[in-house]
C-alpha cells in the first residue's frame, strides 16, 4: 500500500513539475519576443498542453498497470502464506508400535500386565466398574512389539496409568511412557492426553523424551487393534515426532 501511495504522489508531482516547466518556457518565449513574433524555438501553448496531456495519460496508464500487478502479487503472497500456515510439517521421525494390555482379574496374576489400583465405592479391584468403568484407575506395564503378535520379542515396555473419567460414555485419560530396551532403540517417549475409546483413531500428545528421543515433541495416533472383553486389548500406536535432536 505504501508503494501505491508513493506512485500516486510521484504522478501528482510530475504533473505539477511538467506544468511549471511549460509556464517557464512560455515566460522565456515572451522575453525573447522580437518584432511581434515569439521565438520559433518555443512551441505554441496548444502543442505544449497536448504534449503534457499525452505524458500524463501515459503515466496514469503505467501507474494503473503497476497498481494492478502489485495487487495481484499481494493476493498471491497472502494465499501462499495462508497455505503455509495450514500445511502440516513432515515428521522428523516416525514409529509404528503395538502394546498389549492384560488386566488382572483375580485369577491371572502370572500373566497380567495391568491392575486396577483404585475404584469407585460400588466397584472392586478385579472387575471394571459399571457404568463405563467410571472411577477406575489402572496401572500398567505392557510389552511393546514391532508387530501385532503378542508373542513377538518386545522392544520395550509401555509403563504408566489410565483412568476412566466419564460416566456417560466410555473414555479414558492416559499418562505413560514407552521405555525402550533394545539395541535398535534407546531412551523413552512420554505421552499424555484423552483417549476417546469409541472413536476409530485418537491422538495423544508426545510431551517429551530421553535418550534417542531427547526433548522430542509430536503426536501419537492410537487405534484399537484388538480386544477381548475387559481382559485384553492391543493398541496400534503411530508415533509422529516433529522435534528431533
Amino acid at each position: 500500500m505504501d508503494l501505491l501511495i508513493g506512485l500516486q504522489e510521484s504522478h501528482h508531482n510530475y504533473m505539477i513539475k511538467t506544468y511549471s516547466t511549460w509556464l517557464a518556457e512560455q515566460q522565456l518565449g515572451k522575453s525573447s519576443h522580437d518584432g511581434g513574433e515569439y521565438s520559433t524555438a518555443i512551441s505554441s501553448p496548444q502543442s505544449s498542453i497536448a504534449i503534457i496531456l499525452t505524458q500524463c495519460s501515459t503515466i496514469m496508464a503505467a501507474t494503473e498497470l503497476i497498481s494492478a500487478l502489485l495487487l495481484f502479487l499481494l493476493i498471491c503472497s497472502s494465499d501462499i502464506s495462508s497455505s503455509e500456515k495450514t500445511r502440516r510439517p513432515e515428521p522428523c521421525k516416525r514409529l509404528v508400535l503395538y502394546f498389549h494390555d492384560i488386566l488382572y482379574n483375580g485369577k491371572n496374576a502370572q500373566n497380567a500386565t495391568s491392575a486396577i489400583v483404585a475404584s469407585p465405592a460400588w466397584g472392586d479391584k478385579t472387575t471394571l466398574a459399571v457404568p463405563n468403568r467410571f472411577g477406575d484407575v489402572v496401572v500398567f506395564d505392557d510389552p511393546i512389539t514391532l508387530d501385532n503378535n503378542f508373542r513377538s520379542a518386545p522392544v520395550g515396555r509401555a509403563q504408566g496409568f489410565y483412568l476412566y473419567d466419564k460416566k456417560e460414555i466410555l473414555t479414558a485419560w492416559f499418562g505413560f511412557s514407552f521405555v525402550f530396551n533394545s539395541t535398535r532403540l534407546k531412551g523413552a517417549i512420554n505421552f499424555a492426553g484423552a483417549d476417546d475409546i469409541m472413536k476409530n483413531t485418537r491422538d495423544l500428545s508426545v510431551v517429551g523424551g530421553t535418550g534417542d528421543f531427547f526433548m522430542t515433541r509430536g503426536v501419537a495416533t492410537l487405534m484399537t487393534d484388538a480386544f477381548e472383553d475387559d481382559r485384553y486389548f492391543r493398541l496400534r500406536v503411530d508415533v509422529k515426532l516433529y522435534e528431533c535432536f
